[in-house]
């Protein structure tokens, strides 16, 4: 049976209509868990590198100084893709910008595995960060899509927590891999992982119906009508005309920057960019400065799982709590309280408590690390949202260069664990009170 749709439906409404008003269907499923696993392999592949840091340094024998700027391009790469790379999204579909990053991602971390210089690792990392950052959004964008509506923010928290979970399994499977077969297993692992997840892609995750609505030329009805076929949906005769809205900001930085908005831009990315610093600092490092304090590497491996894992019990409880206690307010109390419990880890021998420290740490900050995203997304209107998020986790990613960079450089110098631990507290501190003064509820 086909459907006819009125001159007045608009796009967004008829999304809603198809996938709001029926059970739960089983493309929906994979939609999601699909973009679940890739998010989970983007986590893996872009922590990879941590894990691998001390025997990769040893026998290429290269400087910690240097090799922080292996993790700093893979972060600017992720920046870059963010930045430059996603939103090519609206122009060839949200299916073709995930199906091009995964097999960018899957192919430079096979090749990473042969990589023989500093060079060259920059380069492959470069091109592993730029596939992640491109493709990230476009996964939030499809699954918050294909959900219905009372299961959207679960699936959003669930894509979201997928990046923490793939590294904190990634430490489990590179503690023992790594002794057995070398470091270079660990990216092989990691890239035809990458690449078999993104073969499941191309069969079975459709395009994004917005994207094929906001497109709306002669090729977008028939495919409109294969997703709808495969959802069990009755079919359209003819594509929803959607409202033109004259008055509507047109959304790019300098919308952002705005007199009324200039402020709170400000306050936010710097809040970002503090944050970031340290957080890319403890991801990237802390292997490396467990087996520099005396401890093995597996145990370094360990390690950053445990301060990975506990992400995603921060993310979860800052979410529930946040109905409960303001959001900015619960940001800065988890911000100051993790860079707090490093400078007690640093005047407490930590170490012989490594494990329960790293955790709570990694409690505190990866969850008020999220929550920032939510201050980003309430206080733009809608029209500027997604712009406002995507430039605030950009910009903020200058700080993830940053951070990894700083720390190969301390760790050269011949700079503790203890001391590092001191250093980076101090933008943990001031991310913290930054988002404080948001005053976002």
């Amino acid at each position: 049976m086909a459907i006819a749709a009125t001159a007045e439906t608009e796009e967004m409404a008829f999304i809603r209509t198809v996938f709001d008003q029926s059970r739960f269907t089983r493309i929906q499923l994979m939609v999601i868990l699909t973009s679940l696993v890739l998010n989970m392999l983007d986590g893996f592949d872009v922590i990879a590198m941590a894990f691998t840091v001390h025997s990769i340094g040893e026998e290429l024998h290269i400087a910690p100084d240097l090799l922080g700027l292996v993790f700093s391009a893979a972060l600017a790469g992720m920046m870059a893709g963010a930045m430059f790379v996603a939103p090519f999204s609206d122009v060839i579909g949200r299916r073709k910008m995930i199906l091009i990053c995964v097999a960018t991602i899957g192919l430079s971390m096979c090749m990473t595995a042969f990589a023989n210089s500093i060079w060259q690792l920059i380069a492959l990392r470069g091109i592993t960060g730029l596939g992640v950052g491109g493709m990230l959004a476009s996964l939030a964008a499809i699954s918050s899509e294909y959900a219905p509506g009372k299961y959207r923010s679960l699936a959003v928290v669930t894509i979201t927590a997928g990046y923490p979970l793939g590294a904190t399994l990634g430490g489990f499977i590179a503690a023992p891999m790594i002794p057995a077969f070398g470091w270079e297993s660990i990216f092989l692992a990691g890239g035809f992982a990458t690449l078999l997840i993104g073969l499941a892609a191309f069969f079975f995750m459709p395009e994004s119906l917005q994207f094929l609505l906001a497109k709306g030329d002669a090729d977008s009805l028939p495919k409109i009508n294969d997703i709808l076929r495969r959802l069990d949906k009755p079919e359209l005769k003819e594509l929803p005309r959607i409202k033109s809205d004259a008055h509507k900001v047109k959304a790019n930085v300098f919308s952002l920057l705005t007199p009324e908005r200039r402020n709170q831009t400000l306050i936010l990315w710097s809040s970002f960019f503090f944050c970031f610093v340290s957080l890319y600092f403890m991801m990237s490092w802390i292997p490396k400065l467990v087996v520099t304090a005396g401890l093995s590497e597996s145990i370094g491996v360990y390690a950053s799982a445990a301060f990975n894992g506990a992400a995603i019990i921060g993310i979860i409880s800052l979410g529930w709590m946040s109905a409960r206690i303001g959001l900015s307010n619960l940001i800065g109390i988890f911000l100051t309280g993790s860079a707090l419990m490093m400078i007690v880890f640093a005047y407490t021998d930590g170490v012989n408590h490594l494990f329960v420290y790293l955790f709570i740490i990694g409690f505190l900050m990866q969850g008020g690390f999220v929550g920032l995203y939510a201050v980003a997304a309430k206080i733009y209107p809608t029209e500027l949202r997604t712009t406002g998020v995507g430039w605030a986790i950009g910009l903020g990613r200058f700080g993830a260069v940053l951070g990894p960079y700083a720390g190969g450089v301390l760790i050269a110098s011949g700079t503790t664990m203890e001391v590092n631990f001191i250093i980076f507290a101090v933008p943990l501190i001031l991310s913290g009170i930054i988002a404080y003064i948001l005053s976002v509820k």
